[in-house]
């Protein structure tokens, strides 16, 4: 069996740059010292609290202590009021012939509201979700796509992966997996997609429309070398 892993945030719903306002707009007045939105660019696909942590780590001014609480609260209530489905996913979900799952850095709480706001959630089912908080480590480490695949019972190369971050498009490939990036989300900057292909990213998609093409392609290219 073959199947095919969406990550949420920057690929199935465009949160990805109503974070990173919040962010900079908290943390440009909590650390003053550090060119945040530089560090947010890299930061692309951690969890908050990575983030979080390796910024004050390379600040001289101390985090509050309710910090994620805070970022989080305001996160979510924006994306309550903002939050959006990327463009053309819901045709493309809607197309593709093979079992789905999600996978995300974010809190499954979260990822839960994400797609009843936009009306994914039913476009996607019962497809099975797992969430940073299942494991040890986030991406980029491949714990959570390597539970997604023991957990379904399939093979890791037999799973195809749609990333928007290098640490998640490394998190994939990490873990045995066939990626490919995605560049359509409005937080995307101009040579994003060489990150993700320098991050092991096997194709590159620039919309949704494209995504049934790819799928094929990378089902025949395994079923030559079966």
């Amino acid at each position: 069996m073959e199947m095919l892993i969406f990550d949420c945030d920057g690929v199935l719903v465009d949160s990805e740059a109503i974070a990173e306002t919040v962010l900079r707009e908290r943390l440009a007045a909590w650390l003053p010292d550090l060119a945040i939105g530089d560090e947010l660019r890299r930061a692309l696909g951690m969890t908050t609290q990575a983030i979080l942590d390796h910024l004050a780590a390379r600040s001289t001014h101390a985090l509050p202590d309710d910090a994620l609480e805070r970022i989080d609260a305001a996160i979510e209530a924006r994306l309550g009021k903002e939050l959006e489905a990327m463009a053309g996913v819901a045709a493309a979900i809607e197309a593709l012939d093979l079992p789905l799952a999600v996978v995300s850095n974010s809190r499954r709480r979260r990822v839960i509201d994400s797609l009843a706001n936009t009306g994914l959630d039913a476009l996607l089912g019962k497809a099975p979700l797992f969430t940073a908080e299942q494991v040890a480590r986030p991406k980029p480490a491949p714990d959570v796509y390597r539970l997604a695949a023991e957990s379904l019972g399939i093979a890791p190369e037999a799973c195809l992966v749609i990333e928007d971050s290098v640490s998640g498009t490394r998190a994939a490939c990490a873990a045995g997996m066939t990626v490919i990036g995605f560049t359509g989300a409005s937080h995307i900057e101009l040579g994003h997609e060489a990150r993700l292909r320098d991050a092991g990213a096997w194709q590159v998609l620039t919309q949704m429309a494209e995504l049934g093409v790819l799928v094929q392609r990378w089902r025949g290219e395994r079923r030559l070398v079966r």
